[in-house]
């Protein structure tokens, strides 16, 4: 990430930021924090949320953080009640959203387990991930006709999940829009090459992750690095090292990590995958495990331990919700002053690289044009860019193990159908995706149960999806009505 705070500021630039989401509880607060030591871009932020009273919320805290004597940015913070209004003129269009978990997401955790299919987090692939798939594509068609009509040469810089998914539709429904997905999972394999530099280089000291270069590869959350360096050094031999060093896996029992945080991550799913491909996985272990039924397939969720992670459960989304606000109102009811980190997230870097402010060397989820050459063009992927005034370049990543290679295509293919099926409504297409899932191992009249189950149980965030039409679900088609 570049330097946010500069000691001698330069006149900035301004511009309009639309941010679809804007009642966020967490990710808001990032972008604000960031935004304030950023000199060189300034302006305004116009927030949009159908939670308007929790857009407001919001923004009442950016005003407060820049009120405070270390925010060095020049930003203002605007609340709007429509879509239309929130994007209207904006340079960049910012969306992270989320449906009510209490209402969504802990179903969609709770009744998969019922049937024996256990999720670490349910955001992306598995049951989960198709439902909140089926939830986002008419949200995110909304978002993309609305920048054609309002902002059509804006940026959308999204950090919603599914990442694909979403990302897919905005340029299904807009082919001429320009959209990137980011997410930070790869930064941490980055920190682990960083650590082994500092462990076996002689003379490294303090090598952060920025200086480590990696080729980047796959779909988000199921991405891979087949080279790494640091400097002219190749780093990728290390791993042998690293992995030398480690115990054999699975390591813990059954169990085991009851007490843990649920977002512990021991990488040994990596360990092992890395020795199954001779390739190394570069998302975090809770979301590699729901790619592929391996590590899933257990009889009792807390099987899952044995390969060093948990589960996150539906109480704790629902509980985190809450939490979100309350964490918003002590910094606006308490005496303590806002703390400004360096967040690592690299939004502003973006925005000042696609104003020709400093080039970006960096990740990003974008069109397949041939940078993964194995994977369906068109399709979403992840690898490395280049960023600048002129737009973003996507690198040449190469290709797969051919066995890796089966695995992604399936994914590949799961997600273009969710996005088409959308595109017209069609549930049972949407159900031949959600079957085809590897985590969906039950038979297909159990399959086909679940299905139905979370459909009604999420009915009345499905009204774009003609459920009526469907012979999936046990209503069946209403019949046509002949003419007299």
């Amino acid at each position: 990430m570049h330097e946010l705070r500069r000691e001698q500021p330069v006149e900035p630039e301004r511009v309009r930021i639309g941010y679809v989401g804007g009642g966020s509880r967490s990710w808001a607060a990032t972008l604000m924090n960031d935004l304030a030591q950023c000199t060189d871009l300034a302006g305004e932020v116009v927030l949009y949320d159908v939670d308007h009273e929790s857009a407001r919320a919001n923004a009442e805290l950016g005003e407060w953080i820049q009120s405070h004597d270390d925010a060095v940015g020049d930003w203002s913070y605007e609340v709007v009640e429509s879509l239309a209004a929130a994007l209207s003129g904006a340079d960049f269009v910012i969306c992270s959203t989320q449906d009510p978990p209490a209402e969504t997401m802990a179903k969609d955790l709770e009744l998969p387990a019922e049937y024996g299919i256990h999720q670490t987090v349910g955001d992306t692939v598995g049951p989960g991930g198709t439902m909140r798939a089926m939830r986002a594509v008419p949200q995110y068609r909304e978002i993309a006709a609305t920048v054609r009509e309002e902002c059509p040469d804006a940026w959308v810089i999204n950090y919603t999940n599914p990442m694909t998914v979403c990302t897919r539709t905005l340029y299904a429904e807009y082919p001429d829009i320009n959209a990137v997905g980011l997410c930070h999972e790869v930064f941490k394999v980055q920190e682990l090459f960083a650590d082994l530099v500092e462990d076996h280089v002689k003379g490294a000291e303090d090598v952060s992750r920025e200086e480590i270069d990696v080729t980047v590869k796959g779909v988000n959350h199921f991405t891979w690095v087949d080279e790494a360096h640091w400097r002219d050094r190749d780093l990728y031999g290390l791993l042998e090292t690293w992995l030398d060093a480690r115990k054999p896996v699975p390591r813990f029992d059954s169990g085991e990590l009851s007490e843990a945080s649920y977002f512990v991550n021991h990488r040994d799913v990596t360990q092992d995958l890395y020795r199954q491909f001779e390739i190394l996985p570069a998302a975090g272990d809770r979301h590699l495990v729901e790619f592929v039924p391996w590590y899933l397939s257990v009889d009792e969720p807390e099987e899952v331990h044995r390969w060093g992670i948990r589960r996150t459960p539906s109480e704790y989304r629902v509980d985190h919700w809450g939490e979100g606000e309350h964490e918003r109102r002590d910094y606006l009811e308490g005496d303590d002053p806002f703390e400004f980190t360096e967040s690592g997230e690299e939004a502003v870097d973006w925005m000042r690289a696609l104003r020709g402010l400093e080039p970006l060397k960096t990740h990003a989820n974008y069109p397949n044009v041939g940078q993964c050459p194995d994977l369906a063009e068109g399709a979403v992927v992840e690898t490395n860019v280049l960023v600048d005034g002129g737009g973003v370049t996507p690198q040449t990543a190469g290709s797969f193990p051919p066995e890796l290679r089966t695995v992604l295509t399936t994914h590949v293919t799961n997600q273009e159908t969710i996005v088409e099926a959308g595109m017209e409504g069609d549930v049972d297409r949407a159900y031949r995706a959600f079957l085809n899932d590897p985590l969906v191992t039950i038979d297909t009249a159990d399959a086909r149960e679940l299905f139905s189950r979370l459909i009604e149980a999420e009915r009345e965030y499905l009204d774009d999806w003609d459920l009526k039409a469907s012979r999936i679900l046990p209503e069946g088609p209403t019949p046509a009505v002949a003419d007299d």
